[in-house]
C-alpha cells in the first residue's frame, strides 16, 4: 500500500476530504449527521494564497472548512444547544452583509457570551425566560436600543431553531414595547437659531474656523457621516452642482479602511448643492493637503479628509471635533447648545427642508431613505409653533386668492 500523500499543485501536503481539480480549484467533500454528501469549493486553499487572476474573491478552502465543522457540531448536538451556539449558527447564514453589520452581530455575541442565558440550552427557553432576560438587561443598565439590537437577532435565531423543528414554539415572538420601557433620548435636531450661531462661533474661531466649510456642508446635504467621509474629488460634480453618492467609507476596530456601498439602495443617489455648499467645497479641494501618497481604499482615491498622516478622516475624527468644538461655545455662552453629531446636522437639515415645504418623496430621495416613512416619522421634527405658522401662511394664501 502507498504512503504516498496527496498534494496540490504547490506541491502542499492535502487533508482528509481535501482535493483538487484539474482546473486549480479546491474541493472539500464531508457528510452530514444525516448521510447526506456535501462539498464546498474554492480557488485558494490557505488564508494567504492570492485570489486567481479573474477569479471571485472568496474565503479559502480552509477556512471554509472551519464553519463546515462549526455547523456539524451544532448540527450532532442540536437537541442541547445553548443560546450562544444557536446565535453562531444563524449567523453563519448571514452572507453578504455590511461590516457595520457584522460589527453589531459581534456586539451581540459578546453580550450573550457574559450572560447565563446565552448558556442556557435553547429548548429550555419560555416566552417568559425570554422576557425576564430583556428586563433583567434594563436593569443592569443597559440602553433600549441595546435591548433592540439583542432582540434584533434572537427573534430570527430563534425562528430559525423553531423552523428547523429543534424547538416547538419561537420563545421571541413578542413585541418588545410590552415588555421594556423605550427610555432612550430622541435627539432633536437643532433651531435655524442654533444653527447659525454655532456656524458663526465656528467661522471667527481661530482653531475651529478651519472645519467650517466641512460643518456647513454637513448642515446643508445631510450626508450620512460614512458618506461623507467616503466622498473624493471625482464625486463632487460642480457642472451639475451635485454631490454624487455611491458609496461610503468605514475603518473597522483592526484599523482597516473598507468602502463599501451605501447604507441602502436608495443611499446611491445625486445631492444637489446650493452656491454656498459649492463654494465650500472649492476650498476644501483648493485647501487639500497633498499626501506622499495617495490612499487608495478598495479602488477608491483622491479622498476630500484626510488627517495628519495622510491617511483618510473617519467617523470618529468628526464626532470628536463636534464635541470639542461644543464644549469650546458652552464654555463661552451662558445660553448653551445641546450635543451636536455629524447625525445630529443630518436631522436639522431633512427638518429644516420639511419646514420649508419640500416634496417628502423629493426629501426621501436626498436623504437616501428606502421609506418615506423614515423620512416623515423618524427625522421631521416638526412643533405646536410649525404647525401654527404653516396655518398662518395657508390663511395668508386663502386671503389672496380671495
Amino acid at each position: 500500500m502507498s504512503n504516498t500523500k496527496r498534494r496540490d499543485n504547490k506541491g502542499r501536503v492535502l487533508q482528509t476530504g481535501e482535493w483538487q481539480q484539474d482546473d486549480g480549484r479546491y474541493v472539500y467533500r464531508y457528510t452530514t449527521p444525516f448521510g447526506q454528501r456535501k462539498s464546498v469549493y474554492s480557488w485558494r486553499l490557505t488564508a494567504s494564497d492570492p485570489t486567481p487572476a479573474g477569479k471571485r474573491k472568496e474565503k479559502s478552502l480552509r477556512e471554509k472548512i472551519k464553519e463546515v465543522e462549526k455547523q456539524l457540531r451544532l448540527e450532532l448536538c442540536c437537541e442541547d444547544i445553548t443560546v450562544c451556539e444557536l446565535v453562531e449558527k444563524y449567523l453563519m447564514t448571514k452572507t453578504g452583509v455590511k461590516h457595520s453589520t457584522r460589527t453589531g452581530y459581534k456586539f451581540v455575541q459578546n453580550i450573550l457570551e457574559k450572560e447565563p442565558f446565552g448558556q442556557r440550552k435553547i429548548a429550555s427557553i419560555k416566552t417568559s425566560d425570554a422576557k425576564v432576560f430583556l428586563i433583567k438587561m434594563q436593569e443592569e443598565g443597559r440602553g433600549y436600543s441595546t435591548i433592540c439590537t439583542v432582540r434584533g437577532v434572537l427573534r430570527p435565531a430563534f425562528q430559525m431553531a423553531a423552523d428547523d423543528d429543534m424547538i416547538v414554539k419561537n420563545p421571541f415572538q413578542f413585541e418588545l414595547h410590552t415588555v421594556v420601557v423605550n427610555d432612550s433620548v430622541k435627539r432633536d435636531a437643532l433651531t435655524r437659531e442654533q444653527e447659525r450661531k454655532f456656524l458663526q462661533f465656528i467661522a471667527e474661531d481661530a482653531h475651529y474656523k478651519r472645519y467650517y466649510d466641512a460643518f456647513y456642508i454637513l448642515f446643508k446635504t445631510g450626508l450620512r457621516i460614512s458618506e461623507f467621509c467616503g466622498l473624493t474629488i471625482k464625486d463632487i460634480d460642480f457642472r451639475k452642482k451635485v454631490i454624487k453618492v455611491n458609496h461610503q467609507l468605514q475603518r473597522t476596530s483592526e484599523m482597516k479602511y473598507i468602502c463599501e456601498t451605501t447604507k441602502t439602495d436608495n443611499g446611491v443617489r445625486e445631492v444637489p448643492m446650493n452656491p454656498d455648499v459649492v463654494d465650500a467645497f472649492k476650498r476644501i479641494i483648493k485647501n487639500r493637503p497633498k499626501p506622499k501618497i495617495e490612499p487608495i481604499v478598495d479602488g477608491y482615491s483622491g479622498f476630500l479628509f484626510l488627517d495628519k498622516n495622510g491617511k483618510p478622516r473617519v467617523a470618529l475624527h468628526w464626532e470628536k471635533y463636534f464635541q470639542l468644538s461644543v464644549e469650546k461655545y458652552n464654555s463661552i455662552y451662558r445660553v448653551q447648545l445641546p450635543k451636536i453629531t455629524p447625525h445630529v446636522c443630518r436631522h436639522t437639515f431633512c427638518t429644516n427642508m420639511a419646514k420649508s415645504g419640500m416634496n417628502p418623496k423629493v426629501l426621501q430621495y436626498i436623504m437616501g431613505h428606502g421609506d418615506i416613512s423614515v423620512t416623515l416619522d423618524t427625522y421631521t421634527h416638526i412643533k405646536a409653533e410649525d404647525a401654527i405658522a404653516e396655518m398662518e401662511r395657508l390663511d395668508l394664501l386663502t386671503e389672496k386668492e380671495a
